[in-house]
């Protein structure tokens, strides 16, 4: 008996096989062809995910989801669909069509893939039926069989190849929705200058959207991810060390979640810790301190929703950390550019550097002082202080061998260049500040 069923075995197989396909409409082989090689747009990416499991649950169909919600048709074996994404963090699962639809709520909210994406990039995701969509890996390339791989109908499948907005950023109004963000040079990333440091660790954030209504913090979020880019390509971070928040993943709770908890879980005496920060800061009119504005943080209630200057360097003066830098691409007086204030309180002018005590191993960048206002660098698409803070990171030797940065050389550029361009573009006057122990 074990002899005839392995004798029938491949014939099971391609009837599993053929009933799996036989119900997937799929696209014209020259469409199929034009949609593997379609360069990203220049505002999306490109989210290629491709099933190849020939054995194991070949019959079952599996319905894509990214954020929770249905996109492309169902996916069989050997098929494969191509999504365009906004850049940020999505979740991606994939469901079995025979769930029943009274759990599916509960199974996506357990079973996803974080996926993190850029703008004018593509990625791919292998599935398989041995593995949850928790387990599945984002690759830098599908295998040789992907080549062979048959797309889809997008035609009978409308949600295929149609933007998914991501779900950690609001929906924007339509003029700023078509406004696409600018290039210029420091988008394209330095070469590689410092082996990979395992004992580096980075708290990247960047709020452009917040929940309270506040004014836009125009480029916040491509600032953030950009500044990612850089310390795990070109400053020898890896990447599982860097926590990059954005928008509504940056709310309060984060805030004490990864600088109270994360970071002193993972920093050692060696270790070097980087933190920048882009979005809106607020001062407290009652006690003149000033306050990191999360992305559900309220002016008006500014000591209860936001996060301190004073609350952050005391975390990380805890830390047991050779070096730490914070850069701070924000404002703090309320007068505007990246900062708010309570409604109907006047701005305050901010001594950011008396009411700072820092440990001896804990460097601060900041974008302006404390009675001025940051500004945003619009033909380069970044604020002002990173658009430097990169382009002195890129092209001035500031960062030895060990991932480090010569702070004083950094700041060195960074001031006289910010100073510049704010006054002759902007009419304004902004002084980047080095505060703390400096570093050679």
């Amino acid at each position: 008996m074990k002899n005839k069923l392995l004798h029938f075995l491949p014939m099971i197989v391609f009837l599993l096989l053929t009933y799996a396909c036989a119900s997937v409409p799929l696209a014209p082989s020259e469409e199929e062809m034009r949609i593997k090689n379609m360069p990203p747009p220049p505002d999306k990416a490109l989210l290629y995910v491709y099933r190849d499991n020939l054995f194991m649950g070949s019959a079952v169909m599996y319905h894509i989801y990214i954020d929770e919600q249905r996109v492309g048709g169902s996916l069989a074996v050997n098929n494969f669909l191509v999504i365009a994404l906004e850049p940020g963090e999505h979740r991606f699962s994939y469901v079995a069509s025979h769930l029943a639809p009274s759990a599916l709520s509960a199974y996506l909210s357990d079973n996803y893939l974080p996926v993190q994406v850029d703008a004018g990039r593509k990625y791919y995701i292998k599935i398989s039926a041995q593995s949850g969509p928790s387990r599945s890996r984002m690759v830098n390339a599908l295998p040789e069989a992907f080549q062979n791989a048959k797309l889809i109908d997008k035609s009978r499948q409308p949600a295929l190849l149609q933007t998914v907005q991501t779900h950690d950023r609001p929906a924007l109004p339509p003029a700023v929705q078509h406004r696409q963000t600018p290039r210029s040079d420091v988008d394209n990333l330095p070469p590689v200058v410092a082996r990979t440091h395992q004992n580096h660790y980075a708290i990247v954030i960047g709020i452009e959207s917040y929940r309270q209504k506040l004014p836009q913090a125009d480029f916040a979020v491509s600032d953030a991810r950009l500044v990612s880019e850089y310390l795990t390509k070109a400053m020898g971070y890896p990447e599982e060390n860097v926590i990059t928040l954005i928008n509504d993943r940056a709310a309060l709770g984060d805030f004490v979640k990864y600088f109270e908890k994360w970071l002193p879980n993972n920093v050692e005496k060696d270790s070097t810790v980087f933190i920048y920060y882009s979005g809106h800061g607020a001062p407290d009119p009652k006690t003149g301190g000033a306050y990191l504005v999360p992305y559900d943080g309220d002016p008006s209630f500014i000591a209860e929703t936001g996060y301190s200057l004073k609350r952050m360097y005391d975390a990380l003066g805890k830390l047991p950390a050779k070096e730490i830098v914070v850069a701070l691409d924000s404002c703090f007086s309320g007068a505007g550019g990246r900062s708010v204030i309570a409604k109907g309180a006047r701005p305050l002018v901010m001594n950011l550097q008396s009411n700072m005590a820092l440990s001896k191993n804990m460097t601060v960048l900041s974008a302006s002082s404390g009675e001025q206002i940051s500004s945003t660098y619009d033909e380069k698409g970044h604020g002002l202080f990173t658009y430097f803070l990169l382009k002195g990171i890129k092209n001035e030797d500031v960062v030895k061998p060990d991932g480090s940065i010569k702070m004083d050389d950094l700041f060195g550029y960074i001031k006289p260049q910010v100073e510049r361009i704010a006054r002759k573009q902007y009419n304004n006057e902004q002084t980047p500040q080095l505060i703390g122990a400096k570093k050679n």
